[in-house]
């Protein structure tokens, strides 16, 4: 499989099971604070990444990761499902979904200012249409449940996210698993504490387990393959191709029952769905170099830039990490923006 089309398989993925979880956590924490909310959140996702283990093929988190992980955990764990949380109490859970959208246009720009990663006219213009379609949905809502305030923190909480994804692109080469363990446990930690604070009331039983699993799979299992994909495409393209989410999660909340939301939403969805296609659609081809090059990264020997090492014993295509050596090389192909094409055009 083309390594781009395999990340971009990696990014539904992860888009899915985050999108999918969003009504649901609207249903599951109704009358609890959002402190509790993001604690039992990051809980369940730290569980399960605790219990799936480290993987021996991926580079190991160390000591020198921790301050980056630090703010990953500030931004993405506390800030932004606290903000969520409040949101979803002025919104409908449908514009609630494809507020989320939001996520992608931050992420892009972010990526474009902070990474330098190229961003061509195609990107610009479905950043632009997702914007514009989020602008129809916050500003004429016609639901009756969403209002502008709502709105506003939602879309707080996609900028927190996106902040998370910009600052966790260097991350996206380490083991994954032990990336969505440190994140989950500092982040259900500062909430868990936060909620205490604040006295903030927890759910029952069943609600809270079912919170837990929606972390567990929306925000763990989704962040696992998020890095899996954003280690392909980078911060950039990843967030875009991740903006399928939104949609998902809303077509479940009318599923569910949650009203359409009259013109203003579906005009505001088919623009974030028009925004998504060209995010899609969008190729990088082009001749490129790559100079000399010693570094440490999950990599295989097929796939057209590891084949200058070799190892006897170790089947074609098998996933490992050491550090090893790249000589000058050039060649053209389709790429994202993946450790070894970080460049500026």
């Amino acid at each position: 499989m083309p390594p781009i089309t395999r990340g971009v398989l990696l990014a539904l993925a992860a888009a899915a099971l985050f999108g999918l979880t969003t009504p649901l956590i609207q249903r599951f924490g109704e009358g609890a604070g959002p402190f509790a909310i993001a604690a039992l959140l990051y809980g369940g996702a730290a569980g399960l990444a605790a219990i799936s283990g480290r993987s021996s093929a991926e580079t190991p988190l160390s000591r020198v990761h921790l301050p980056r992980l630090a703010g990953v955990a500030l931004f993405g764990a506390l800030v932004a499902p606290v903000l969520l949380a409040l949101g979803l109490r002025a919104t409908s859970g449908t514009s609630a979904s494809l507020l989320l959208n939001l996520e992608a246009v931050f992420t892009v720009a972010l990526g474009a200012a902070v990474h330098r990663e190229p961003v061509g006219r195609q990107v610009i213009a479905a950043v632009g249409v997702i914007a514009l379609g989020g602008a129809v949905v916050s500003f004429a809502p016609a639901d009756g449940t969403t209002t502008l305030f709502g709105s506003l923190l939602i879309a707080g909480a996609t900028l927190s996210w996106a902040l998370d994804n910009t600052l966790s692109r260097p991350l996206s080469e380490l083991d994954p698993g032990q990336v969505v363990a440190g994140k989950g446990l500092i982040g259900a930690g500062l909430s868990l504490v936060g909620a205490l604070l604040l006295d903030q009331s927890f759910p029952a039983l069943y609600p809270a387990m079912g919170l837990m699993i929606c972390g567990a799979l929306g925000y763990g299992g989704s962040l696992r393959l998020y890095l899996r994909a954003q280690r392909i495409l980078g911060a950039a393209r990843t967030g875009s191709v991740f903006a399928i989410a939104p949609f998902l999660g809303a077509l479940l909340a009318i599923l569910l029952g949650e009203p359409i939301g009259g013109v203003a939403t579906l005009v505001g969805g088919l623009l974030m769905a028009f925004g998504v296609y060209l995010h899609l659609t969008e190729a990088h081809d082009h001749m490129h170099e790559h100079p000399p090059l010693t570094h440490d990264h999950p990599h295989r020997h097929d796939d057209d830039h590891h084949d200058d090492h070799h190892h006897p014993d170790l089947p074609p295509g098998t996933v490992h990490s050491h550090p090893h050596s790249h000589t000058f090389r050039e060649h053209r192909h389709a790429h994202g923006e993946d450790v070894h094409h970080r460049h500026h055009g």
